[in-house]
């Protein structure tokens, strides 16, 4: 299960449910014959507060690995890092106390530069932070050689083409891949 953004929800691309990166995670562990069924949960514009009242209901279903892709609109609208770093403390609490079996993946995020050094430091440093204090794996930043880069982005310059989403399919997957327990080759593999 992957709680997250527009970037989950494969916002602005003709066809998400093919070309948003949880579908190359899908294709990568199916190429590797990795058994497991990747089940996005994104919703546009969400902040980090709206993924942990949302938790609760996506949690309803069974789940292994809880990947939390969130922050990214905090970031965007320059939400205070304390409170960010709050609400995923609590999402990760709710995961817990739903599926208190599941790996939890929380996914690294960044703030634009617009904000000012001081902020991107400090919203950077939120996720590796909580990663520590609530031992969960941290995932590296999804969107890692994509942002910034425009061939690898839609006209807004934020959520990626399907070519940049299957690059942060490939970010993510070394450590979804250890979370899965999959021996199914080497990370990042399966032609994505």
């Amino acid at each position: 299960m992957i709680l997250g953004t527009s970037l989950t929800a494969g916002y602005g691309l003709d066809d998400p449910e093919h070309d948003a990166y949880p579908a190359a995670l899908q294709r990568i562990a199916d190429s590797l014959h990795v058994p497991v069924d990747i089940v996005p949960a994104g919703l546009s514009g969400e902040t980090s507060a709206g993924a942990l009242r949302r938790a609760d209901w996506v949690l309803q279903q069974p789940v292994d690995v809880f990947v939390i892709e969130t922050g990214a609109n905090d970031g965007l609208r320059g939400l205070d890092p304390d409170s960010t770093a709050a609400n995923i403390r609590a999402l990760i609490a709710n995961v817990r106390k739903a599926r208190p079996k599941a790996h939890i993946v929380l996914v690294q995020m960044e703030a634009p530069t617009n904000l000012g050094a001081g902020y991107t430091r400090a919203f950077h440093a939120i996720f590796p932070k909580v990663a520590a204090s609530e031992h969960v794996t941290l995932a590296p930043f999804l969107l890692d050689g994509v942002a910034g880069i425009a061939r690898l982005n839609q006209r807004d310059g934020i959520h990626p083409t399907p070519e940049g989403a299957r690059k942060a399919a490939r970010n993510l997957w070394p450590t979804l891949e250890k979370q899965l327990g999959g021996g199914g080759g080497k990370g990042g593999g399966g032609g994505e």
